[in-house]
C-alpha cells in the first residue's frame, strides 16, 4: 500500500510511519504529485484531472481542510469511485470564535481605540458603539460552522434565525430554520448576516449586489466559509455608502486578495487572510482525523467525513 503526502502543514509523517510500518509513505511537493501518483493508493492533498487520469490504483483522497471546491474541477472524479474525505467540523469552533472577534471589533469600535493607543492618546470621548445583545443574527448554512456561530450568538443574547439547503431539526436556541427560499426574509430582518456555506455552482455569487442591497441598512456582513459567494465590489460599495455598518471577510474570490481590490480601502471592514480556521487545536484535529482514517483504510473499513463529490461538500 502506498500513500502519497502532497501537503505538509501540520503533519507528523514519522509517527504515521511508525504506526504503519507496512505502508510506503511518500512525501512530495504539491507540483510533483503527478510524477508519483501512478502507483498511489491514497493521496493526502487534492488531485487535478490530469493527476486522476494518471492514477492507476487510487482509491482515496484526503483533503486537509473542510473546503473541497477542487472536486468540481476534477473531471471524472465522481465516476471514478475514488473516495474523498475532508476535515469537516475540525475548524468549526475556531471559525465561530473568529466570527465574533471580527464582529466585536467592529461593533465596539476597537479600530479607533487601537489607533488612539498607537498615538498614546487617551480616547475617552464618546464613541458611537453598539451592543450585539438583542440583535438578530442570520446564519446562512446551519452546518457545523453555522451551528457553532448560532450557539455563540445565543450566548450573547442575540435572536438567531437560519436558512439551510437541507432539511434539519431546529436547534432549541435557533428561532427558526427555513429552506433556501427563506433567504430573502433572513437577509431583510437580520442585523448580522453570517455566511457559512460551501462554494458550489449553486452558491457562487449568491450574495450579489442586489442581495446586499436588500440587507437591512446598518447591518453587518460576516463571510467566513469560502470566497466567490459574495460580490466583493458590492460589499465595498455598501460600506462606503453606509448601507452596511461593517463587514468581516476571511475568504475571497481570489487569494491573496488583489492589490486593486476596493475592499482594502473600504471603511469599517476587517480583512483576514483565510486564517479563521487555524489554531493549534485545529491543526491537531485535522491530522488526527486523517490518521484515524488511515487506520480504517488499512482495515478495509468505511471512512469518516466522506464528501459527496457531486454536491461538493
Amino acid at each position: 500500500m502506498r500513500i502519497v503526502m502532497a501537503w505538509s502543514h501540520g503533519t507528523d509523517v514519522p509517527a504515521l510511519r511508525a504506526a504503519h510500518p507496512d505502508i510506503e509513505i511518500v512525501e512530495v511537493e504539491r507540483d510533483r504529485l503527478g510524477e508519483v501518483i501512478g502507483d498511489a493508493d491514497a493521496v493526502y492533498g487534492w488531485v487535478t484531472t490530469d493527476e486522476l487520469r494518471a492514477a492507476r490504483r487510487l482509491r482515496w483522497v484526503h483533503s486537509p481542510g473542510a473546503g473541497v471546491e477542487w472536486v468540481h474541477a476534477c473531471d471524472g472524479l465522481a465516476e471514478s469511485g475514488v473516495a474523498v474525505t475532508n476535515t469537516r467540523g475540525a475548524h468549526a469552533q475556531t471559525i465561530a470564535e473568529h466570527t465574533f472577534a471580527m464582529l466585536l471589533y467592529l461593533t465596539r469600535g476597537l479600530g479607533r481605540l487601537l489607533d488612539a493607543q498607537r498615538e498614546r492618546r487617551w480616547a475617552a470621548e464618546y464613541l458611537d458603539n453598539v451592543g450585539i445583545s438583542g440583535m438578530t443574527m442570520g446564519v446562512v448554512g446551519l452546518g457545523r460552522i453555522g451551528s457553532e456561530v448560532a450557539r455563540r450568538a445565543h450566548a450573547f443574547d442575540m435572536r438567531v434565525i437560519a436558512v439551510d439547503a437541507n432539511p434539519i431539526a431546529r436547534p432549541q436556541h435557533v428561532e427558526r430554520v427555513d429552506g433556501v427560499d427563506g433567504l430573502p426574509g433572513l437577509v431583510s430582518e437580520s442585523d448580522v448576516v453570517t455566511i457559512a456555506i460551501p462554494i458550489t455552482p449553486e452558491t457562487r455569487g449568491m450574495f450579489n449586489a442586489g442581495r446586499i442591497a436588500s440587507m437591512r441598512r446598518g447591518s453587518y456582513l460576516m463571510v467566513l466559509s469560502r470566497g466567490g459567494i459574495v460580490d466583493e465590489a458590492a460589499v465595498a460599495a455598501a460600506l462606503r455608502s453606509g448601507h452596511l455598518a461593517g463587514a468581516g471577510l476571511d475568504v475571497f474570490g481570489n487569494e491573496p486578495l488583489e492589490d486593486g481590490s476596493p475592499l482594502w480601502t473600504a471603511p469599517n471592514v476587517v480583512l483576514t487572510p483565510h486564517v479563521s480556521g487555524t489554531s493549534r487545536q485545529t491543526t491537531a484535529l485535522n491530522w488526527g482525523m486523517f490518521v484515524a482514517n488511515v487506520a480504517r483504510f488499512v482495515r478495509g473499513e468505511s471512512l469518516e467525513n466522506v464528501v459527496d463529490v457531486r454536491r461538493g461538500y
